[in-house]
């Protein structure tokens, strides 16, 4: 039995306990260490895992037992302690966003391909079986043509939940309000399951909220390097808050799935394996998921996603979802808001990070 591979955190607010539960439930992981700029939640985090809490990065870069960083501090300020832990020969694990802009995301992917080290950015949903199986079947070519590809997030937020923190509903630090933050990982499956985006038309505005500078609703059209469209819709300004639901289609088939069950297999090709995903979707047990609650959010996702870079660490190998493919939402989320902006379609790959006028303090620069 090989020793386990130790885990430390950097960055110890509400995400660090999703980290902490997914590394104790990763057979071959051991979290040993966690730090933060407010040493009190360094120690309160320490306290709950009994693991060692550094109030020093350096320090807590330099302890041996420490092979794989997570980075769980706001958006904006990933780049940093990610950079600092690439160079200190530590594996990365970054919360999603891997940044808000590109020059960013670049940063710490250059940073972790010179220092040999594996990359790979938080993005639980797809490791959920609903989402496998919804993959297989398209690369198994079940849908035909595609045709559609929609992702739905209406969540809702309070007013407390912005005034809870400094950072949040900023540009500086959270990049973006309910597409970079909330709906970024349905953007993800989205592309995963549909492929790049080749160009967005998109509006968002902030209609609820107060004292943020950020969107709470936004909606996209998009064109897909397939031919495919699709559109996203976004929002924390949806009372009470709804599960999120991704739904694919194609000219042979029709899939929707609703937070982690499918709700929805229609296929002009039935096969005999469809019997045991129509009978899984007579035994739905998805909640409410993060609709509402931004804790009621399951771990077993990242713990998942965790096991995936133990193997590539063993293998030599990228894990599932790398640096570059956490790149790829971030694109799509900038373009929309260029287009949003401008009032203009935007082509993608985008050539550089967008100016954006919403940003009038700006962001982190690289």
């Amino acid at each position: 039995m090989p020793a386990p591979i130790g885990f430390g955190i950097i960055g110890c607010g509400m995400i660090s306990q999703f980290h902490a539960r997914a590394i104790a439930d990763c057979k071959g992981a051991k979290l040993v260490a966690c730090y933060d700029t407010v040493p009190a939640a360094a120690d309160k985090l320490a306290q709950s895992t009994g693991c060692r809490a550094y109030h020093d990065l350096e320090a807590f870069l330099a302890d041996p037992d420490v092979h794989v960083v997570t980075i769980a501090t706001p958006s904006g300020a990933h780049m940093e302690p990610a950079v600092a832990a690439a160079q200190a020969g530590k594996h990365v694990i970054v919360e999603k966003p891997l940044e808000i802009t590109l020059a960013r995301c670049d940063r710490i992917i250059q940073a972790c391909q010179k220092a040999g080290v594996v990359c790979s950015t938080i993005f639980p949903s797809r490791f959920h079986d609903s989402s496998r199986t919804m993959k297989k079947a398209i690369d198994q070519g079940r849908f035909g043509r595609l045709t559609l590809g929609d992702a739905y997030v209406k969540w809702y937020r309070s007013q407390q939940y912005y005034d809870s923190g400094a950072w949040r509903g900023t540009w500086e630090l959270d990049g973006g309000g309910a597409l970079m933050n909330q709906a970024i990982h349905s953007v993800d499956l989205l592309l995963w399951f549909m492929g790049p985006v080749v160009e967005v038309r998109a509006l968002t505005g902030l209609l609820a909220h107060q004292r943020i500078a950020v969107e709470d609703t936004a909606v996209a059209a998009l064109r897909f390097a397939n031919g495919a469209l699709g559109t996203i819709e976004a929002s924390t300004a949806v009372y009470p808050g709804y599960l999120k639901r991704i739904e694919i289609h194609g000219f042979e088939g029709s899939a929707v799935m609703e937070e982690e069950d499918i709700i929805r297999w229609d296929f002009a090709k039935k096969k005999p394996q469809d019997a045991a995903i129509l009978q899984a979707m007579a035994e739905r047990k998805s909640t409410g998921g993060g609709a509402a609650d931004p804790k009621a959010i399951g771990h077993h996702g990242h713990a998942r996603q965790f096991a995936d870079v133990l193997q590539a660490i063993r293998k030599g190998a990228n894990p599932l979802i790398d640096g570059p493919e956490g790149r790829r939402s971030v694109e799509v989320i900038l373009a929309i808001y260029q287009s949003a902006e401008t009032g203009q379609a935007v082509r993608l790959p985008l050539p550089k990070d967008p100016v954006l006028k919403a940003r009038k303090h700006g962001v982190p620069t690289a």
